[in-house]
């Protein structure tokens, strides 16, 4: 016996009452959150904090935080929440700041994985921000202390002895991949 899911728009995604809980839509299917652990709340923060002092002082564009969504796709309806994200200020001009979801992707998505994601969960969002137009994801996994960079045609692994590089996505900002598991 088959149970049918609702499909819901991001517009009903925007409605449902806080619960404290995190929310995605992927492809009109509701994916509830768990709340994060403090690694990855450090983790994530650390991340954001950096990349947003150097997008002000340059004036690059805005940095999001988690709870900020972006529709990705339509008919049905994807909304993903990325850790961190970037949008270049050429789009902040055209569009300005939404007060509901983000119409497309960021520039730049920033996943955290937690203990409590699987691999699967996190490298499944992975292909679905870069088909929707981001630029440049990066993964973090704070317990191994690396990073995944990925683009449109490759994937690079980071070590703690590496830099990570915004190359064109966002000019000039650079981090020791260290100094995000400090």
């Amino acid at each position: 016996m088959s149970v049918a899911t609702r499909i819901l728009t991001a517009d009903e995604l925007w409605r449902i009452p806080d619960d404290g809980f995190r929310y995605e839509l992927v492809k009109g299917e509701v994916k509830r959150m768990t709340p994060a652990g403090g690694r990855h709340g450090v983790v994530a923060i650390g991340v954001g904090a950096r990349l947003d002092h150097y997008v002000r002082d340059h004036g690059l564009g805005v940095v999001c935080g988690a709870e900020t969504g972006f529709k990705i796709s339509a008919n049905p309806d994807t909304v993903r929440a990325p850790d961190v994200a970037f949008v270049r200020r050429e789009r902040v001009e055209r569009t300005g700041i939404p007060d509901g979801y983000w119409i497309g992707a960021p520039d730049l998505a920033v996943e955290v994985v937690s203990p409590n994601d699987s691999y699967t969960e996190v490298q499944d969002k992975v292909p679905d921000w870069l088909a929707a137009g981001t630029r440049m994801v990066i993964v973090l996994y704070p317990a191994n202390r690396v990073v995944a960079v990925h683009r449109p045609h490759a994937a690079t692994p980071l070590t703690e002895n590496d830099v990570l590089s915004g190359d064109d996505v966002v000019p000039g900002w650079s981090v020791p991949v260290k100094d995000f598991f400090a």
